[in-house]
């Protein structure tokens, strides 16, 4: 996406706003292409398709400000990266540093952009192998900034894998400047302590002042033609007279300020181009003794406001701002571009709170005005403010200008929230505690009487105990009887499961198939040899009617012999059939129907027995199909039994 596509998107600039707001990181300034570039792939990598949702996802989870971050701030480098250019640095850029200045005075070089610290320990490196290691922890000062803090504590470590490094590092260098710990290898502690790691950013914090050698390699890239140029201008600022600055291979536009001249184009290594104030202060020679002390009132009455404690805003009389510290700057976002111009013009004019009538009262009064507890809301939290204005008059009485003061008041404001509600709290607490022993009292008086009700209640227990008891041992030889019960029905399961064994195997061992039907002519009993015979299993047919039963024997032929055997007008029948088996084979099955007698009266007939032997030969001459040959039905008379086709239980009515 070109910087053109990146313009008209209406929804980067509000995240790139919300982000300064709640996180201090002002990232305007960088190239939109990159920055585009990043924040999507950040996206994409949470399918997340707008600038827009992307900003509602921050608010709903603070940690992935870390990782966006991490993204923008590509933490690329190692030790020694890219060798030519280190090398020109050792040969030629620091002995000519350690030339200009003389042996007592100190060497301060600083790394705008460190990521993870191998920059500045290189530059460590070099100038401890220049100038020993006693000079340097005496004289040199190394300042590594950069604006991800994660990157920062990383840095501060100091400790890297070693077969990492090594790669970087000649095994002589990785020996003596390296502490091995296990697997990794610590920069010594001796040289890190002049080595100085903090948060900066090079778009709104000022810069660090009197650097002999400025390294900002691959950090410019990031930003847009006009931050870079403001960057540029801090940077020249940083440096001495005769400093010199380091630039990585992708940063061309310094070439084009007229604020360095080049000391080798090729490994990106500038000096800074000397004014003709440079040259005139250079030149000046020792200035009037009257005039030194009044330079450094004046130098340290500016360090002073710059460092002051609390956030300080110098006005006019117009209104167009003078001046603003360290901490005013970080606090409400101002930079350099805004000193100079109405405050009308700033957020600050309305935020935290509204300054146009407050100054206007101070210019017409010529008195301080304090306004207390103002509270500005930041992200999630909430800032507490005590704003101080101050006339600020001259010698002679002129109204010069307004001092603005911003008094973070915020622990106070929350430590007289914490008394209020401890306040509070105990004299919840107080009441309560009266409350309870009011309760107490009552609870006192209402135990007295449980207790009475206690002692009537155990005599009652006594007393149910000895029933209980008595309860016991009849239950006790109630468990003995049904014991004994038990053990006589285990005994006649025993005996019953044995005469059904018995029984079983006297069915198994008859080579006849058997049947037995009760009175309604619903089977009972169904051996294996009926099952071969007819093809059906005993759990198929048991408790169904005998004459409902699709099978290949002719039911219809046995319905008449069966009734005269129910009613006792015969003792047992025999007749032969043509019938089919399970595999589809005519056969010639003779049938014996006999009563089946039982229970306490043994004349009592209460189902029939039809035992079934397949036989492949036919009938006798003179028997036709379905005949009875008992001895009965010899006799003749056939009409005995009733009519072919009658319902088998009509005889027992």
């Amino acid at each position: 996406m070109s910087e053109a596509d990146d313009r008209v998107d209406p929804e980067l600039d509000p995240l790139l706003q919300h982000v300064k707001e709640t996180r201090g990181f002002d990232f305007t300034g960088y190239k939109r292409s990159s920055l585009t570039r990043r924040i999507r792939k950040r996206m994409d990598g949470l399918h997340i398709g707008g600038f827009a949702d992307y900003r509602a996802y921050l608010d709903e989870h603070p940690d992935e400000f870390v990782d966006l971050f991490n993204t923008i701030l590509i933490n690329v480098t190692s030790f020694f990266r890219d060798p030519e250019t280190w090398t020109l640095v050792a040969a030629q850029t620091i002995p000519r540093i350690l030339e200009a200045r003389a042996e007592h005075e100190p060497v301060r070089a600083w790394v705008a952009g460190c990521a993870s610290g191998e920059e500045p320990y290189t530059i460590a490196i070099l100038l401890c192998e220049a100038m020993g290691d006693e000079a340097f922890r005496q004289r040199v000062k190394i300042y590594a900034t950069d604006v991800d803090e994660a990157a920062l504590t990383e840095a501060r470590h100091g400790r890297y894998p070693t077969r990492a490094i090594a790669e970087d590092l000649s095994p002589d260098l990785l020996e003596r400047y390296f502490d091995r710990d296990g697997a990794y290898s610590v920069f010594r502690k001796d040289l890190r302590r002049s080595v100085i790691f903090g948060r900066h950013d090079l778009v709104q914090d000022p810069p660090i002042t009197r650097i002999d050698l400025l390294s900002c390699r691959n950090t410019l890239m990031y930003f847009t033609p006009a931050a870079q140029t403001h960057i540029l201008k801090h940077l020249h600022f940083a440096l001495r007279p005769t400093g010199f600055l380091v630039l990585g291979r992708s940063e061309a536009l310094v070439t084009r300020t007229g604020l360095f001249t080049p000391v080798d184009l090729k490994g990106r290594v500038f000096r800074r181009q000397v004014s003709d104030r440079d040259r005139v202060m250079a030149n000046e020679g020792p200035r009037p003794i009257a005039a030194g002390p009044a330079r450094r009132v004046a130098d340290v009455r500016s360090h002073a406001f710059e460092l002051g404690p609390v956030a300080q805003v110098l006005l006019d009389t117009a209104g167009t701002v003078v001046a603003a510290n360290q901490h005013a700057r970080a606090q409400f976002g101002l930079s350099t571009r805004e000193i100079g111009r109405p405050v009308q013009d700033l957020e600050l004019s309305y935020r935290p709170l509204e300054l146009r009538s407050r100054l206007e009262t101070v210019y017409s009064d010529r008195h301080a005005l304090s306004v207390r507890g103002v509270e500005w809301r930041q992200a999630d939290e909430s800032v507490f403010f005590d704003v101080v204005f101050q006339p600020v008059v001259s010698e002679t009485g002129t109204l010069e200008g307004t001092s603005v003061s911003f008094i973070d008041v915020t622990p106070q404001r929350r430590i007289q929230k914490e008394l209020d509600r401890a306040k509070s709290d105990l004299e919840t607490a107080y009441e309560e505690l009266q409350s309870a022993v009011e309760e107490l009292e009552t609870t006192n008086e209402e135990l007295q009487s449980t207790n009475e009700e206690l002692e009537t209640t155990n005599e009652e227990l006594q007393s149910t105990n000895e029933e209980l008891e008595t309860t016991n041992e009849e239950l006790q030889s109630t468990n003995e009887e049904l014991e004994t019960i038990n053990d006589e029905l285990r005994q006649r399961t025993v005996e019953l499961n044995e005469v059904n064994g018995f029984l079983e195997a006297i069915l198994t061992s008859l080579n006849s198939a058997v049947i037995v039907v009760d009175r309604d002519v619903r089977i009972r009993v169904w051996n294996r040899h009926a099952h071969d015979l007819w093809g059906l299993r005993a759990e198929e047919v048991e408790g169904q009617h005998l004459m409902n039963l699709d099978i290949g024997l002719p039911l219809g032929l046995l319905r008449q012999p069966m009734r005269s055997v129910l009613v006792g007008d015969e003792a047992d029948a025999d007749l032969a059939v043509d019938a089919v088996n399970r595999r589809g084979r005519t056969i010639r099955c003779r049938v014996r129907v006999a009563p089946l007698r039982g229970g306490d009266d043994a004349a009592l007939v209460s189902g029939v027995i039809l035992l079934m032997d397949a036989d492949d030969g036919v009938a006798g001459p003179g028997v036709p199909d379905g005949q009875l040959i008992t001895s009965e039905a010899a006799g003749g008379d056939g009409e005995a039994a009733g009519g072919d086709g009658e319902d088998v239980t009509d005889a027992t009515t």
